[in-house]
């Protein structure tokens, strides 16, 4: 598969010889997420060695686990122990007094072909034990997918959850005054790296959404004045019309499977919700009321689908089977709800509220059982999930009617603004990325 022009033909971990990775031990350190007397877990992060380049590596796996809010990052300047030294056994005792619990070692290696080998190992300082040995391969060039591939692996062994870090956004780049605002569809990691335009502003663009191939977006563009829903290659960077849909203000979401798109549609007045088949481009309805449907997304097993309705007077939130079958109501406070998005792990749905005059992020169970807020802000809207289910992003305006993308942990402890180079709205956050 290729990426920016480069075949990747690696990030399939390897485990360093005779350093397996040992189940995990009590006295091991471990970050609980949603704990209520959670302290974050300190952790020591040496640059690898062999390379000039295990600075800049060392730098973006410091800058992911901080960006957490899960982890505190020991400042360099205290280490007693060199890097080189401690890559090749660690002196436990040293990093214990300056407060470590976890530490972090590598090397890197040029293999006869170029590519470069980082090899990573996850250190418990207090059982003076190895959690985690790692080997990633790859060109050069794409060093900070090595990086992001590392952060994944020291996460999940720390939190026991999936990691997030070597994925993309693709979201709205907003510039301009607000009467005549130019919308351009943007690419970028998620840490703000890479950043690349997609479209050249022509065209008013809304609500991309990316497939579950990671490879592929759809999204909504006005053309002479009539919404047409795109897909777009990021391979080829080609864009491909799916239809001309009037009265469409959503963008269609992908099944899990990437072979049909969920949808709104308004025909005669009425929104319903719609699926089209992406092989034959044949289109079925499932929903039949005279109130508006809109916003569905899929559940991850594809089995159910999830919308939002005013058929009960209000703008509350729907589940209902994939056919259309069985739609039951499941949001049930005050207030109106919109844009719900299922998460990746299935658990919990998330959604924008409305009340009193104040937009807020929130999440619910599937059955809407407990319902929680997580943040608000002037027009905070549009949820979309990290691939692991643990935190959202979305948007929200600021001074001057600027718009902003943020990120928050399901807890509702850790908002932080992301890295755009300018303002930014309609977050998509994609799957991890294929090797």
């Amino acid at each position: 598969m290729k990426i920016n022009g480069v075949v990747l033909k690696w990030f399939a971990p390897v485990l360093l010889v005779g350093l397996a990775t040992p189940a995990l031990a009590q006295n091991e350190p471990r970050v609980v997420i949603g704990d209520p007397e959670f302290k974050p877990l300190p952790i020591a992060i040496t640059t690898p060695t062999g390379s000039a380049m295990g600075k800049r590596i060392a730098a973006v796996v410091s800058a992911n686990l901080k960006g957490t809010g899960l982890f505190r990052i020991i400042d360099p300047a205290a280490f007693i122990q060199k890097a080189a030294a401690a890559s090749v056994r660690p002196r436990f005792p040293d990093w214990k007094v300056i407060g470590a619990e976890a530490l972090v070692t590598g090397r890197i290696r040029t293999n006869p072909n170029g590519e470069i080998r980082l090899e990573y190992r996850l250190w418990n300082v207090a059982g003076g034990s190895q959690m985690v040995g790692r080997a990633l391969e790859g060109p050069a060039k794409l060093w900070r997918r090595l990086a992001h591939k590392m952060s994944d692996g020291i996460y999940k062994r720390l939190t026991g959850e999936g990691g997030y870090f070597d994925t993309r956004i693709v979201y709205i780049a907003e510039s301009g005054p607000v009467t005549r605002r130019i919308k351009r569809l943007a690419i970028m990691d998620q840490d703000g790296a890479n950043h690349r335009f997609l479209t050249d502003g022509r065209h008013l663009v809304l609500t991309p959404r990316f497939s579950p191939n990671t490879q592929e977006i759809t999204y909504l563009a006005y053309v002479n004045s009539r919404p047409r829903v795109y897909i777009y290659n990021l391979d080829s960077g080609r864009r491909e019309a799916v239809g001309s849909f009037p009265g469409m203000t959503f963008a269609p979401r992908f099944s899990p499977d990437g072979n049909k798109i969920v949808m709104s549609i308004e025909r005669a007045g009425n929104s319903e919700i719609y699926t089209m088949d992406l092989r034959t481009r044949v289109t079925s309805r499932l929903t039949n009321n005279p109130s508006i449907d809109t916003s569905p997304s899929y559940s991850p097993d594809g089995k159910r689908i999830t919308f939002n309705s005013d058929r009960s007077g209000r703008q509350k939130i729907y589940v209902m089977n994939a056919d259309g079958s069985g739609v039951v109501r499941i949001s049930n406070g005050v207030g109106r709800y919109a844009t719900p998005v299922w998460s990746p792990r299935g658990d919990r749905i998330a959604f924008t509220k409305m009340e009193g005059g104040a937009f807020k992020i929130g999440i619910m169970d599937p059955d809407g059982d407990n319902e929680k807020i997580l943040t608000n802000g002037f027009l905070a809207e549009g949820p979309t999930w990290a691939p692991n289910g643990r935190v959202l992003m979305f948007f929200k305006q600021g001074r001057g009617g600027q718009a902003q993308i943020y990120t928050i942990d399901i807890t509702g402890r850790n908002e932080q603004r992301a890295k755009t180079p300018a303002s930014g709205s309609d977050p998509a956050w994609s799957p991890l990325l294929k090797n």
